[in-house]
């Protein structure tokens, strides 16, 4: 084949192909950030939750659960941090920057997109339609199943920390009206606890969702969390 050949050919490929930078950096630094913090905040969690029966040898020379509250208080102390941070990219970043932090419910053509995304992920239709940053069903679920939980655990989080440091700490202050709405603080408790398995459930959804769109779709998603750049392949096989 001569040069020419294989030049033209590199360039009808290139064609096929589109290349969007979507996710800015800031962004994909939270999303790592938040995976770790999630599962360093999940495992200490559940032993907040369920204790180990016993510690070998004398009460005063065991920590370990002392280091578990540890870990998770310092865990939720970074992912709030983030998430202020994440806040602010909203209104300096892109436009794929915002879409996970409202859900469009006056736009006709969002609910008409979303329906179809709909019949695609339960292989009613076959046809994905090409988005730069989430669709309109990742978007939807992405709001009201991460966004929103997250800030509820931070906010509920901040207000049992408060409460187990001090009536008169900077936590309390800031968090503690939670506990005019639910005044038994086990309510609280339980309310975060089921709080994590929501967020829980998300992240196993969103790595299959995240696997299955790479193969499906002929769109790349787990690398964009990398790279930031989706691309598309517009030529059916």
């Amino acid at each position: 084949m001569s040069i020419s050949a294989i030049s033209n050919a590199d360039d009808e490929r290139a064609s096929e192909r589109e290349n969007v930078y979507a996710y800015e950096a800031p962004v994909r630094l939270w999303h790592w950030i938040n995976a770790f913090s999630i599962l360093a905040l999940a495992l200490t969690g559940y032993f907040i939750g369920s204790p180990l029966a016993a510690a070998p040898g004398e009460a005063s020379a065991n920590f370990l659960m002392g280091y578990i509250r540890f870990v998770h208080f310092a865990a939720g102390q970074i992912l709030a941090v983030a998430l202020i941070l994440r806040i602010y990219w909203v209104f300096v970043g892109n436009v794929h920057a915002r879409q996970i932090f409202y859900v469009p419910f006056w736009s006709g053509r969002f609910w008409s997109e979303w329906l179809h995304e709909v019949r695609v992920y339960t292989f009613l239709t076959g046809r994905a339609l090409k988005y730069a940053g989430h669709n309109p069903l990742s978007q939807f679920v992405m709001f009201a199943t991460f966004t929103l939980p997250l800030t509820f655990m931070v906010i509920t989080g901040f207000a049992l920390y408060g409460e187990s440091v001090g009536h008169d700490s900077w936590a309390y202050r800031l968090f503690g009206r939670v506990f005019f709405i639910w005044p038994n603080s086990q309510s609280v408790h339980t309310l975060h606890h089921l709080g994590m398995w929501v967020i829980l459930i998300f992240v196993m959804i969103h790595i299959y969702i995240a696997v299955r769109e790479d193969i499906v779709s002929r769109q790349s998603i787990v690398s964009s969390m990398i790279s930031g750049e989706r691309l598309s392949k517009h030529n059916e096989d």
